[in-house]
């Protein structure tokens, strides 16, 4: 059977070299487009049993397209760029690679943090993390490793996370948080890690940035779905306080740079699995998740039913 990797925004030589050792050692074909169209990859797919991507769109065109297709793997653990209902109506398993981007999520997190309380490197006086308040909104596998580098800060932990036991949390030396509310009112500094979702999307506002305590900042390495912007626009204009990085480069990014200049920063593109390690390690966990699903119709991070 063939199994494709489409990916625009390719995978590191030695991610690719992996892939193909487990794909080949599988008895499968390897069918590779890089830095591809769409269209690139409606026609390879077509007689794919497999198709591993990383930001790239998969949607009805696609799956239509994808005659042989049974198995979806996104090398990554968001999933919101492939339709998910059509993937089920066209009888395909959906499944992410949850954890293998963590690690370089998180420190990431911090990277931009140090960055921006240290006034960018511009010779002036900044501020230290340690003592500070961290809130981190969703306790999941980027969350926890944040929580694991901001206790080598010195910074004082807690999460929200419903789907997450008070005891997981409280293990990791993490107070547990009951409300929404309660965690931007709790926490100077809030990192965002909750998925793009019905439920989520625009649900960080005004309301709640408002809550937070002076000199707050509020960071998001997750999607910038989840930011409500007209929110965000008031509260940087009401709250000269308050500052917002992003790892996700909102829509009106160029605006917010021009009026409230270093409040806000931004990397130029998504950067947090840019990592030569996570790289590797979600391009070939995707692979193997591929070929043990072609196998024996393994499907332990299925994400669509």
């Amino acid at each position: 059977m063939k199994i494709l990797v489409a990916t625009q925004k390719p995978f590191a030589p030695a991610a690719v070299d992996g892939i193909r050792e487990v794909v080949k050692a599988a008895g499968h074909e390897l069918v590779l487009v890089e830095k591809g169209t769409k269209d690139d990859m409606i026609k390879a797919v077509a007689d794919c049993a497999g198709l591993i991507v990383r930001s790239d769109k998969v949607d009805k065109e696609v799956l239509d397209a994808a005659k042989e297709l049974k198995v979806v793997v996104r090398a990554g653990a968001g999933y919101d760029n492939i339709d998910l209902a059509e993937a089920t109506a066209h009888g395909v398993c959906v499944m992410n690679t949850p954890g293998q981007n963590s690690n370089a999520v998180a420190e990431l997190v911090f990277g931009m943090l140090v960055y921006l309380l240290r006034n960018r490197f511009d010779g002036t006086s900044g501020s230290e993390l340690k003592d500070k308040t961290l809130g981190i909104h969703a306790f999941g596998q980027v969350g926890r490793n944040v929580a694991r580098i901001a206790k080598g800060f010195g910074m004082k932990v807690s999460a929200f996370d419903p789907f997450v036991k008070d005891e997981a949390m409280l293990a990791e030396g993490v107070t547990p948080i009951h409300s929404i509310e309660e965690l931007y009112k709790e926490n100077q500094f809030v990192s965002l890690h909750i998925p793009a979702t019905k439920d989520t999307i625009k649900s960080v506002n005004k309301a709640l940035i408002d809550l937070m305590p002076k000199n707050a900042v509020l960071v998001n390495a997750a999607r910038k779905e989840v930011i409500d912007e007209d929110s965000l626009r008031e509260a940087l204009e009401t709250r000269t306080d308050f500052k917002y990085v992003a790892d996700v480069k909102p829509d009106i990014a160029a605006e917010l740079q021009e009026k409230y200049g270093n409040r806000v920063l931004f990397t130029p593109k998504k950067m947090g699995a840019q990592t030569a390690e996570a790289n590797i390690k979600a391009g070939i966990a995707a692979a193997e998740q591929v070929v043990a699903n072609l196998k024996d119709g393994w499907n332990k991070f299925q994400v669509n039913k």
